[in-house]
């Protein structure tokens, strides 16, 4: 059987098979007789009252889950936490947690304190209880109704110049562009405004490096070659219309922004997807890298105006029933200086994410001790290495390294931010000794 429909705005070139949803199958196959039964009666004529607003109770708090106490529940610990810092203590924010929420040793853990990438904790956490483990950024190309194509972006991270080429390829296939000489592409690249690339707080002096590289849709090699490629636009259209030109063809390339909707009757011709979450979390996490972390944020609040990411976040995270106070969300990489998170509330998102469904994925992008990521050549004694999956943090003054540490005695969630010590990692090494060696310290 087929069935008339009309097709209007944006669509695809190629449709999947459509069907319908259980309950529109169910009443698709009922005889007439028995839809008539289902059909609630018609009220007699009369006036009517419209009912009164129903007012719903706000959610219950999320249950089931441990929450991390409020008290410090093992003093052996927390004493040898806080021998270990002696004189530093001023400068550093510990919190160490059991999986049954027990807040273990706590050491300044509710002061704010800039966290660097470990701001990354959050973005990633986000994204992937958003989005799912297998979600993929894309970068489209349209081809619109007068014949012009359009280039569409999410950031995707991985964007490179063979994939350009595909593009290029495509859209002379396509005939060029309608009203135009053969082999003539109209291409319209739709992109961020600059002054939007860059997230105002971070330091100009940090734009010109590659982990400052600037934040748009249509990014080549996240926009960076070796340092960072301060025009992002001028770049992809070059390689495009160098692209275009060793096939045989002409460009006239237009940049429009990206918030302008597609018309009506756009096609898409092609759609070129990036690697799936979890590979995104490991580059963000494992790596941290800065563009990625700030595409995940922007893409899974569904807003690239960085107040509205930046609101969307926190609101994820009061529904995730995380302490709060102290909190400041300004960007999604750590970069900016005005971030504050305090050692409590990633301890608590850290065991918060340990109970998620994807868990798993969540650990699985962590930097790992001594073998992988930007912990490769940390911690690399027997006691450590290969046991604290984790995130670490680096600016200027900063130093900050939370994740989980695996004990005899199962998973610990340990959280240390310095601003201010003079060997932090030294500092964070020996904590982690002390959380390791001191599991019999702590007896439920």
């Amino acid at each position: 059987m087929t069935f008339p429909f009309a097709i209007s705005g944006p669509r695809r070139l190629r449709f999947a098979s459509s069907g319908f949803s259980g309950l529109a199958l169910l009443l698709a196959l009922q005889p007439a007789a028995a839809l008539a039964q289902t059909r609630p009666a018609v009220p007699a004529p009369g006036p009517v009252t419209p009912p009164a607003l129903a007012r719903l109770p706000a959610p219950p708090p999320p249950s089931g889950l441990p929450q991390l106490q409020s008290q410090v529940s093992c003093p052996a610990l927390q004493q040898r936490i806080q021998a270990t810092l002696g004189g530093e203590a001023g400068a550093w924010s510990i919190s160490v947690a059991d999986p049954s929420g027990r807040l273990l040793a706590e050491v300044n853990g509710r002061t704010p304190r800039v966290p660097a990438s470990n701001q990354k904790l959050i973005t990633t956490a986000f994204a992937l209880d958003q989005l799912g483990p297998d979600h993929r950024l894309s970068t489209r190309l349209w081809q619109l109704p007068d014949g012009r194509f359009r280039l569409t972006g999410e950031g995707d991270p991985d964007l490179a110049l063979p994939h350009l080429q595909r593009f290029a390829q495509l859209a002379l296939r396509n005939g060029g562009s309608s009203g135009t000489a053969t082999g003539v592409v109209r291409l319209e690249l739709a992109e961020e405004p600059s002054q939007v690339w860059w997230p105002s707080g971070w330091n100009p002096a940090d734009r010109a490096y590659a982990y400052g590289a600037p934040i748009t849709r249509l990014a080549v090699t996240s926009n960076a070659i070796q340092d960072a490629v301060q025009n992002p636009p001028a770049r992809l259209q070059t390689l495009l219309q160098r692209s275009i030109t060793q096939q045989g063809g002409q460009a006239q390339l237009q940049l429009v922004s990206s918030r302008s909707p597609l018309p009506d009757g756009a096609v898409l011709l092609y759609e070129q997807p990036s690697a799936p979450m979890h590979n995104l979390l490991s580059l963000a996490n494992s790596e941290s890298h800065n563009f990625t972390a700030e595409v995940l944020m922007r893409q899974t609040a569904g807003s690239w105006d960085l107040a509205q990411a930046q609101q969307r976040t926190t609101t994820w995270l009061m529904s995730q029933g995380l302490p709060l106070q102290g909190i400041r969300i300004i960007d999604g990489s750590g970069l900016d200086r005005s971030n504050r998170l305090t050692s409590h509330f990633i301890a608590a998102l850290l065991l918060r994410m340990d109970q998620h469904p994807y868990a798993r994925n969540y650990l699985a992008s962590m930097a790992v001790s001594g073998q992988r990521g930007t912990l490769r050549n940390l911690f690399t004694d027997p006691a450590l290495q290969g046991r604290f999956y984790a995130k670490t943090g680096t600016l200027r003054g900063v130093r900050a390294i939370s994740g989980v540490l695996l004990t005899s005695d199962g998973a610990r969630y340990v959280a240390a931010i310095s601003n201010g010590s003079a060997q932090p990692n030294t500092v964070i090494g020996q904590v982690l000794r002390q959380v390791q060696s001191g599991t019999s310290l702590c007896p439920l």
